[in-house]
């Protein structure tokens, strides 16, 4: 059953009118003032943490000239997909030498149309070298689209760089990235390659790999060493100062932590909204 909120008396289902039979206070507005003030309290409140999240995004895109560059860096690896990754030469009966080069674009159109049944079932072909070239074929492409989601995850995460952990995962998704992007033309090279030439001997003349895999890893070693060095002399944050009720919210937030009453922190308010426009008036008086 409610309660009169001022004087606490029940109310009953005949009590139908506004005010309370008892004290006489008008139950859909008493304590409007107080809710109103709380609500505005709360909506300053998050705006303050809002202000300082944008604040730490802005920093970590354009806090200093490095991490513009990080930026850079961080999109310079996936274009150097489209550079040549590694090659494969074909040569036989009715068939004139034919080199096809592996790239980013050649990847995209492979992929999806790749037989995946077929590869598996070549994988545990009873010939130890076409199965062992199979799963070769397959550890370096999953070597290298690992890598290549890693970077893209990378640059995703730099909105969170200037967070507690920014430079922790910075650090171990470019480090990750670099190992998975060398795992790729080693498998690539003295597994897939060489297997393949040997089941292969005469049709498959040659398998190399290319100089943009090369450029790949070298632009995410550098991303890495800009996110070490970055880690090393930090980003300067520059904080937006916001108020709540005209207190600055670092000390809002440690009044609330510390249990003050709302009292308290209202007339804190009120005191520091009466000096603001105290200030104000000086200054125009001044201008004038």
């Amino acid at each position: 059953m409610a309660k009169c909120p001022k004087c606490g008396r029940k109310l009953t289902i005949l009590d139908w009118k506004p005010n309370c039979p008892k004290c006489g206070v008008n139950l859909v507005y008493y304590g409007m003032e107080e809710r109103l003030m709380a609500e505005a309290d709360a909506a300053e409140a998050e705006h303050a943490r809002t202000q300082k999240r944008m604040d730490r995004l802005k920093a970590s895109f354009i806090g200093s000239p490095l991490t513009i560059i990080r930026i850079v860096f961080s999109i310079l690896p996936i274009a150097a997909l489209l550079l040549p990754l590694a090659d494969i030469t074909f040569v036989g009966p009715f068939i004139s030498e034919r080199t096809s080069t592996i790239d980013l674009l050649k990847l995209i159109d492979f992929i999806p149309n790749l037989d995946f049944g077929g590869l598996f079932l070549m994988m545990g072909s009873n010939i130890a070298q076409i199965g062992a070239g199979f799963i070769g074929l397959f550890g370096s492409l999953a070597a290298l689209l690992l890598s290549v989601v890693l970077v893209i995850v990378s640059l995703l995460m730099l909105t969170m760089s200037c967070g507690k952990l920014g430079n922790l995962r910075n650090i171990t998704f470019n480090a990750l990235a670099i190992i998975s992007a060398v795992a790729s033309p080693i498998i690539y090279h003295f597994v897939f390659a060489k297997n393949m030439m040997a089941a292969f001997e005469g049709f498959v003349k040659g398998a190399s790999v290319q100089w943009g895999i090369y450029v790949y890893i070298a632009l995410i070693a550098i991303l890495l060493v800009i996110n070490i060095v970055l880690a090393i002399t930090g980003i300067n944050v520059k904080y937006k100062q916001c108020f709540v009720g005209g207190i600055p919210a670092e000390e809002y937030f440690e009044l609330v932590k510390k249990g003050t009453d709302t009292d308290t922190i209202h007339a804190m308010m009120a005191e520091a909204l009466a000096q603001k426009a105290k200030d104000s008036d000086e200054a125009e008086e001044k201008s004038e």
